[in-house]
């Protein structure tokens, strides 16, 4: 726990309560591997290091769990749950399909005003590569990819694809620390954000295939590394 004692008590923000913002901030912890996979979650450590009470952390560890990020453990409490190595590569491999597909229909539904808040995201987001912001840069690379699927206009589509991202955000944040496959990967999305202004969808399809069939592999080798250092 001594990598996570600089933590700010939780605040909920305006649109957010107290559970939500609880959910998040725990969750942040264990995707960014300041709590590891197979770490207890000490609840008096944890409720005082984000200034809550139990209630709160109670109700986001179970948020978790359903998430696969949490295992609860009965009589036991809960624990960082290891990753499920199988159900990644299945996830990523459906993301793919779903991303491919929904950027194939932005190319006709999204509006100029969608198109250039991902054009706008895209550039912050090289602004948060060169200061090595990890933390900031996943969160605006998710943005962009959680905004193309929505410019499908598909809510089922929308859900489903945020539902199976949750399960595989501790890898896909790791996947971008090595900074060759950091660069890589804005090299990427580049193209991505050329086809979708060109409003080429077959291009764009075929781009957004190809940026989550090399996640997978990135994925691959990371949950490869973490075998070995088990």
């Amino acid at each position: 726990m001594t990598a996570v004692l600089r933590i700010a008590p939780v605040a909920a923000e305006a649109n957010d309560t107290l559970q939500e913002e609880t959910t998040r901030r725990l969750r942040d912890l264990i995707i960014r591997g300041e709590l590891k996979a197979g770490a207890r979650l000490n609840e008096r450590e944890l409720t005082e290091l984000l200034g809550i009470s139990r209630t709160p952390l109670r109700e986001a560890t179970r948020r978790l769990a359903s998430e696969g990020h949490v295992q609860l453990l009965p009589h036991r409490g809960a624990i960082v749950a290891p990753i499920d190595e199988a159900r990644v590569r299945d996830a990523l491999q459906v993301m793919g399909a779903l991303e491919a597909y929904a950027g194939e229909v932005a190319c006709e539904r999204a509006s100029d005003a969608d198109i250039n808040e991902i054009r706008a995201l895209h550039f912050e987001m090289l602004a948060d590569r060169a200061r090595e912001d990890h933390p900031s840069y996943f969160a605006r690379n998710q943005a962009i990819h959680f905004k193309i699927i929505d410019c499908a206009g598909n809510e089922v589509l929308s859900q489903t694809y945020r539902m199976l991202n949750d399960r595989v955000r501790r890898v896909r944040y790791q996947a971008n620390v090595n900074s060759e496959r950091w660069d890589q990967a804005i090299a990427e999305h580049e193209e991505i954000l050329a086809a979708l202004m060109a409003r080429d969808a077959p291009r764009l399809k075929k781009q957004l295939a190809h940026h989550l069939a090399n996640k997978l592999g990135v994925v691959s080798r990371v949950l490869a590394s973490l075998r070995e250092s088990a």
